[in-house]
């Protein structure tokens, strides 16, 4: 089978799942049954699971079949690609900062003013993703790389999407006002007169933190996907893991019942 496809193979399953599993009808019978904590855990397992086979099958054909558009041969391009990789990560990274009080936390249930990076773009990380998949499959140099990166992108551009429809179905016009004064597309909002950009509220280091991320990938690129890929795949179970352990104890705070005072003297 030819390499491509099978790498487009995998990304499609892990696209299928992923986001046929968030569809509005199948989320609602699955929480209905397991629960949003239950179906939260499905839901990440079974990312989890068919990321991990998407990536190692890329992993295992990188370097074969017929080259992409390799646009990096063009110092130009190649700029204007690293740098959208780079602003990629720091949006990613920067989505971290305030993840816990922003509309899309996980367990999260209302919906506030929007602040720092949601003012320049309201689902920071999907952007950030559809940057760095997008610059990726142009600079690659083999046709794999190009649908694999390229994948991630649609799969991230798709996902948020629909991310804002299940979240107008759940909170209705707190979250339609919400989406009334940010835009997906970066700086979109900002241009168009809807929305402002307040400096002092930008998570600089986070943002920071995403430039030197962006060097580290860089400078260990070519070994990224080695061992099948286990390093990449490590990263996407772990940070994912992190927030949940974060939301679950923070769920159990608050839910937790205050201990008794002493009775006064």
């Amino acid at each position: 089978m030819d390499p491509a496809l099978r790498v487009a193979l995998g990304l499609a399953l892990f696209a299928a799942t992923h986001l046929g599993l968030a569809l509005p009808p199948i989320r609602r019978a699955l929480v209905a049954r397991l629960g949003l904590w239950g179906f939260t855990l499905f839901f990440s397992l079974v990312a989890w699971l068919t990321f991990g086979l998407a990536i190692s099958t890329y992993a295992a054909h990188a370097a074969e079949g017929p080259p992409g558009l390799a646009l990096g041969a063009s110092p130009a391009a190649r700029m204007a690609l690293i740098a959208a990789i780079t602003s990629g990560v720091m949006l990613m990274t920067g989505a971290f900062a305030r993840y816990s009080r922003s509309p899309f936390a996980i367990g999260g249930e209302g919906v506030r003013e929007p602040c720092g990076l949601e003012r320049v773009t309201r689902h920071p990380f999907f952007a950030g993703t559809v940057l760095f998949g997008a610059a990726h499959a142009l600079l690659a140099t083999r046709l794999v790389g190009a649908v694999a990166m390229g994948g991630l992108a649609f799969v991230a551009g798709v996902g948020a999407c629909m991310q804002d429809r299940k979240l107008l179905a759940l909170r209705g016009d707190d979250y339609r006002d919400y989406l009334a004064v940010t835009s997906g597309i970066p700086f979109a909002a900002i241009l168009s007169g809807r929305q402002r950009l307040v400096w002092g509220e930008l998570p600089y280091g986070m943002l920071l933190l995403g430039i030197a991320l962006a060097w580290v990938l860089r400078s260990l690129h070519a070994h990224l996907f080695d061992y099948g890929g286990a390093w990449v795949i490590a990263a996407v179970v772990l940070g994912p893991l992190t927030i949940l352990v974060s939301a679950l104890r923070r769920e159990h705070r608050v839910r937790r019942p205050a201990a008794p005072r002493s009775a006064e003297v």
